[in-house]
């Protein structure tokens, strides 16, 4: 089937293959100085200090979890909507993700539901910048400074969104960025964690490359020495290839941002003559970057068959994410019901770089047409 308006498209020219050949000429192509680079790079773009790329946002989670000191027994607060690489992170060092629900509006944790869900046990709290728009970091702060909890950002959609001015994964202890195909930009599978923290730094780039020294840092001495590994590390380290083209797409980020807010603000204007579609919510005080455009159908509408119907029709939609409780990997008992609600309803719209307006008209009056059909 050829889809006439497909869901993404990542935005690529000849600075891509330019970065890639640089890395290819040079043979040194799996992790270093381009990878220095590409973190140098964020480091700037984000004002942080210390940036450590590694293979996914997933991994990214993983590290800053156990940086800090994340273990069997604990807990660890996950807002519930949200792909579940935020709760398996959690999982994976042998701790308990406990889900707290979410605004109905702005899809990110709900603040207020926080405390409730604290106990002796609890020791970090993951926030999601649901789709590219930043939690109420504000909040979320307070409540961990009362409650001695480290804040571990889950920024995978947000790199250039912004909190009252601070960029989104710079406000708590750690943040994670993903650079998959679905992200503002991609390197095709790829993450980054970013820190003030020297300690967390470091300990978070040993780990990612086995518990030892990396090969980079080895080449750059005469002295020979041996590594040693004291401690269970993991082969998270980004290549040099995947970093070049990280670094050609950075400097495409601002483009990226603009264009996609005229395409929201064009995809608002469109859900305005369509019934049964709410189009997202903005908060106050934040930088949507709309990683993705994300609709709310009627609760009467049979949203899994709305996409299947517009896929026959060849426009491409889907879900938005997972509320994360109902899933069986989790055996969880807590009740999410706004997350659960908008796991049911969402609806994600055709968004990315290269759309064009008249796409989006296409694609409007496709979707008008059939939801007209559920009435």
């Amino acid at each position: 089937m050829t889809l006439k308006v497909p869901l993404l498209r990542p935005y690529f020219d000849s600075e891509e293959l330019e970065e890639i050949k640089k890395v290819l000429d040079s043979g040194w192509v799996s992790q270093g100085p381009k990878v220095k680079e590409f973190e140098k790079e964020i480091t700037k773009y984000l004002g942080v200090k210390y940036a450590i790329a590694v293979t996914n946002c997933t991994s990214a989670l993983h590290l800053s979890l156990l940086s800090i000191g994340i273990k069997n027994g604990d807990e660890v607060l996950v807002a519930d909507y949200t792909f579940p690489a935020s709760g398996h992170a959690v999982l994976y060092c042998g701790a308990k993700p406990i889900f707290v629900d979410v605004d109905l509006r702005t899809y990110n944790v709900n603040p207020d539901l926080i405390e409730e869900k604290i106990t002796e046990r609890t020791k970090a709290i993951i926030p999601v910048h649901t789709f590219g728009q930043p939690a109420e970091m504000g909040k979320i702060m307070e409540i961990a400074k009362d409650n001695n909890l480290q804040v571990i950002e889950d920024a995978a959609c947000a790199l250039g969104a912004k909190y009252k001015g601070r960029y989104a994964g710079t406000i708590g202890d750690i943040g994670c960025f993903s650079f998959h195909a679905r992200k503002g930009i991609t390197t095709g599978e790829g993450g980054m964690a970013v820190t003030n923290n020297k300690n967390l730094a470091d300990k978070i780039r040993k780990l990612s490359v086995f518990g030892m020294t990396p090969a980079w840092e080895r080449e750059k001495t005469d002295k020979f020495f041996i590594p040693e590994f004291v401690e269970l590390g993991f082969n998270y380290k980004m290549s040099d290839i995947t970093a070049a083209v990280g670094v050609a797409q950075l400097r495409k980020l601002k483009n990226i941002i603009k264009r996609k807010h005229n395409l929201a603000k064009h995809w608002n204007e469109k859900l305005q003559e369509i019934k049964f579609l709410e189009a997202p919510f903005i908060s106050r005080n934040v930088i949507h970057v709309f990683q993705s455009y994300v609709a709310l159908v009627d609760k009467h509408i049979d949203r899994n068959k709305l996409v299947e119907i517009l896929k026959k029709k060849g426009i491409q939609t889907q879900i938005g994410t997972y509320a994360s409780h109902i899933q069986p990997i989790y055996n969880s008992d807590q009740k999410c019901p706004n997350s659960l609600e908008i796991f049911n309803r969402a609806l994600a719209l055709p968004m990315y770089y290269a759309l064009k307006k008249d796409e989006i008209d296409m694609a409007a009056e496709i979707l008008k047409e059939t939801l007209e059909k559920f009435a």
